[in-house]
Order: C-alpha cells, then structure tokens, then sequence
C-alpha cells in the first residue's frame, strides 16, 4: 500500500511528535515498513511536510482487529440478552438498536 500524500503528511507528523512507528501502522493497518519508508523518505511524496499537531489524530496504541472483533462479539452477545430478557419493551428495544448501531460502526 502506498500512502497518498496527505496520509505521508500524517505518517511524518505523527513520527515527528514521538509516535511509535508500530502504533502507526496500527493505526494505518500496514505493515511497519511503510511507516519505516516515510521516515527514511523512500516513499511517493519524500518532500511532504509533517502535518500540524493539531490536526493529527490522538496518539496510539490504538486498538487491534483481534480486540475490534471481540468487542464487536461482546456487544452481539450483549444485544441477544438484552433481546431475550426484555421481552420486546421499549427500553430494551431501545438498547438493542443502540447496540446494533455500534456493530455497523465495528464493521
């Protein structure tokens, strides 16, 4: 995967704030030795500027696809007691569409 330059503009402001390259691509989804191709300028756009801190998102560890999917396990689960142990009143009615609307999120 080859990042777009604004994505480059990112990559080099999150490396420059300290980010670790792993939480990086983490947050990416590649592999480390793209973020390790930005740092040493062996990338499409070398001459990309760091993006301003404040534009960048949070600092990592940003959550996994392993941890995703076991969140997203959890909150099915927790809809299918809610569903069973409500018996249709509005109230559960409105936690299992909450929870249905998190799962849309997930994926």
């Amino acid at each position: 995967m080859s990042f777009t330059y604004r994505e480059t503009q990112i990559v080099k402001g999150m490396l420059g704030r300290g980010d670790k390259q792993h939480d990086i691509a983490s947050y990416f989804g590649v592999n480390g030795g793209r973020i390790g191709e930005v740092s040493t300028g062996h990338c499409d756009y070398p001459q990309a500027q760091a993006l301003e801190e404040d534009k960048l998102p949070p600092p990592g560890p940003y959550v996994g696809a392993k941890t995703v999917f076991e969140i997203k396990e959890a909150i099915l689960e927790t809809a299918e007691i809610i569903s069973e142990a409500g018996s249709g009143t509005d109230e559960s009615i409105v936690a299992v569409e909450t929870l249905e609307s998190l799962i849309k999120k997930l994926d």
